[in-house]
């Protein structure tokens, strides 16, 4: 048998899954994707049939080596990226799961968060897990799981169920029942301490959540078993949360280098080094990666909810746009907003807000304003919201970013990429490849088998495509920068929390 020349990696996301291949020179040789259906059970709530996952990812493994015109064999390896704070909850005996996938997005764990913030506020948790108390993460959802779902309390407690994020779900499928996770997903649960990289048995109790349900965290990148039908013999040998595997693809391997993610929402990470950075400005302190027995790198990250998902809800919603790709040119046939802006708290507001009492406004709104006001609008909401993060990672990281990297979907839409520039005032720079979730997680699993020798053999392969500059005048920015914080206030309070139920940062 010819020597394996190729990595896989699996990108299980919020709206679709993708299996692609790469060469050892970081080029794409295959690509399958298919979409997943949205679940919406209620407002604010967001679910996923994490059997239709299952089958698309089985379906996207097969379709993707078809169009390379390769076999198994021909992978060294396989790695794993997802949605990171996706909560699945499946039996142990049959693989089935119990309940639809709890979503990133979803918001029923409001009341609850609020409720445990009644002791220690919002940042009960924070110095031992980095995170603020938040519906975004997926600790509260298996808690709410346990008690709103009949029967699974007492059959958790019986240890006859586990949990896991999608990467867990993903991995214990294409194994056969290897049960883990890695540090970058372990660290959006909400349950995992930052120092000791276990789970935190204080908030377990707090939650009322039977370790015995728990994946075994391990590194991002080490062998954790072998797999089955449809990659029958292929090591799974890497696992990345999709930023942090976008980090590790765009090679921010050194303190104080940072990307920027364009997806479903936007996620901007900065390397913070081998120790944890604590945030004083909405930020998030996680784990970036974990390379087997070598010490873990910590990130800040900001996380906006509500940006790519923006341009689907024009297109699904309003029906004013047929396609996503329209949204660029329907935006450019006016030269401005209009005097239109567009808060996206459809799940609240994230970074660095963190108010789960925030709802969506479209605030401005004159006879003057056009659906291709509306549409600039929506664009630049990615890039303001992105500007507040930067703004929030400048003042807790101490660095002054020179130029931010990016990647996802949305980096091909040329006039957002150069709004981004505008806003920050700092070039904006697309790499060659721009699969840099993927690319992360086969470069993680290509690390621990040796495809790759190590991390300047990964650099080398980075290389730029395009670059925006800057080019609006900075006062005119700043104006414009006043008003759309002007409209985030107005999202503030729409919805009704139980008394002492606050959970923003001006509680």
């Amino acid at each position: 048998m010819a020597e394996a020349r190729y990595v896989g990696a699996l990108d299980q996301g919020t709206t679709s899954t993708r299996f692609l291949i790469f060469d050892h020179a970081g080029t794409v040789v295959g690509m399958a994707q298919r979409e997943h259906e949205q679940i919406y059970p209620r407002p604010g709530w967001v679910e996923h049939d994490p059997q239709e996952i299952w089958a698309r990812c089985k379906q996207v493994i097969d379709g993707a080596l078809d169009q390379a015109g390769l076999q198994p064999p021909d992978l060294i390896a396989v790695g794993v990226t997802t949605q990171r704070e996706t909560a699945v909850v499946w039996d142990r005996r049959t693989g089935q799961p119990v309940h639809n996938a709890i979503v990133w997005q979803d918001t029923r764990t409001d009341q609850l968060c609020s409720e445990l913030a009644r002791v220690g506020g919002q940042d009960r948790f924070r110095a031992r897990v980095g995170l603020p108390l938040a519906t975004y993460f997926s600790g509260p959802k298996i808690s709410w799981l346990l008690e709103n779902v009949c029967g699974l309390r007492d059959r958790a407690e019986a240890g006859e169920l586990a949990f896991g994020t999608i990467d867990s779900w993903c991995i214990w499928n294409l194994t056969g029942g290897v049960h883990v996770t890695d540090v970058t997903n372990a660290s959006r649960t909400m349950l995992m301490n930052l120092n000791s990289l276990d789970w935190d048995p204080e908030i377990l109790a707090t939650l009322g959540i039977p370790r015995a349900m728990l994946p075994e965290i391990r590194s991002s990148s080490e062998i954790y078993g072998v797999c089955g039908a449809p990659l029958a013999g292929v090591p799974v040998a890497g696992d990345l949360g999709d930023q942090q595997a976008a980090l590790f693809g765009q090679t921010c391997f050194s303190a104080g280098e940072a990307k920027n993610t364009y997806g479903t929402g936007n996620f901007m990470l900065i390397n913070t080094g081998t120790a944890p950075v604590p945030s004083e400005s909405g930020l998030l302190t996680t784990l970036g990666y974990k390379i087997g027995a070598q010490p873990a790198v910590y990130c800040l990250e900001g996380s906006i909810a509500i940006t790519g998902a923006l341009v689907q809800w024009l297109r699904d919603n309003l029906g004013i746009i047929s396609s996503s790709a329209e949204v660029e040119g329907l935006a450019a046939t006016v030269e401005d907003n209009g005097g239109c802006y567009f808060v996206p708290a459809f799940s609240g507001l994230f970074a660095p807000y963190w108010r789960s009492d925030a709802r969506g406004v479209i605030a401005g709104l004159t006879r003057y304003v056009t659906k291709g006001h509306l549409a600039r609008a929506v664009l630049e909401a990615t890039a303001w919201q992105t500007r507040e993060v930067l703004d929030a990672m400048r003042a807790d990281s101490g660095v002054a970013l020179s130029s931010l990297r990016v990647d996802g979907g949305m980096v091909f839409n040329n006039l957002l990429m150069q709004m981004q520039a505008d806003v920050l005032g700092m070039p904006v720079i697309r790499p060659r490849v721009a699969e840099t979730t993927a690319l992360g997680a086969a470069y993680a699993a290509g690390l621990s088998t040796n495809f790759w020798t190590g991390l300047e053999e990964l650099r080398a392969n980075w290389q730029v495509d395009r670059c925006w500059e800057p080019a609006a005048d900075r006062a005119d920015v700043e104006a414009e920068f006043r008003l759309w914080k002007k409209a985030v206030t107005r999202t503030f309070d729409w919805v009704d929390c139980p008394p002492g139920g606050r959970t923003g940062p001006d509680a």
